[in-house]
């Protein structure tokens, strides 16, 4: 899939899941899991034991779902990611090398970020999307909204802390979509492998996203 798929893809979803298990095996089974729910996406996150293998794995064996990989803090790692078939890169914080490699390769770089210098300098640079994080501890949905005032232009991710409370509240305040790990993927899901406890929470998180979006739209 090209990059501007890849990134239409994401926006239109609005959903980002964070894979950020403790063993392979449960990175397959949520990224199957959340991809049953409805979301086509998945972040393999590199702290995931031998994450690039679950990123070649998946590729491989789940041709409709984007597989990114996620937590990559340096080019060596983006590129081990690339050349198994990573369909974007994204990072927690903001690497510029990182984001000139993706652009060089003409993969979708997400570039974490928080601040508004960080913001303009990951935007400037070529990053497709921008992941504001950690998002909720410094000012939740009114952070983005403040950020969104000087760079409309910019879609961003909002992660780190969304739940189910707060997910409307970002995208009502102007998140392009939501960076969401834990409460998308609890633990006791993958312990007790509940595959359908994972996939409604997917199901659910999307139909928040759809209603916010229609709000917005009759707001306009």
């Amino acid at each position: 899939m090209k990059k501007e798929e890849v990134l239409a893809k994401i926006q239109e979803v609005g959903i980002m899941p964070g894979i950020r298990t403790s063993s392979a095996e449960d990175g397959r089974f949520a990224a199957e899991a959340i991809a049953q729910g409805g979301i086509p996406i998945v972040e393999i996150t590199m702290t995931v034991p031998k994450a690039i293998d679950v990123i070649s794995d998946m590729v491989r064996n789940s041709p409709n779902v984007i597989v990114g990989a996620g937590t990559v803090l340096d080019v060596e790692t983006a590129r081990r990611c690339l050349a198994a078939g990573a369909g974007f890169l994204t990072s927690p914080g903001l690497d510029l090398k990182i984001v000139e490699f993706a652009v060089k390769e003409n993969i979708l770089a997400i570039a974490g970020a928080m601040t508004p210098t960080e913001v303009m300098a990951a935007w400037q640079a070529g990053s497709g999307l921008v992941k504001v994080f950690p998002c909720t501890p410094i000012g939740g949905p009114a952070y983005i909204r403040a950020l969104r005032g000087p760079f409309p232009q910019v879609p961003m991710i909002a992660a780190g802390g969304v739940n189910q409370e707060t997910a409307a509240d970002f995208i009502l305040a102007g998140a392009a979509a939501l960076g969401i790990g834990g409460r998308l993927i609890p633990k006791v899901a993958l312990e007790q492998r509940e595959p359908e406890r994972i996939s409604e929470l997917a199901r659910r998180f999307l139909r928040i996203v759809k209603t916010a979006r229609s709000k917005i739209s009759h707001r306009n």
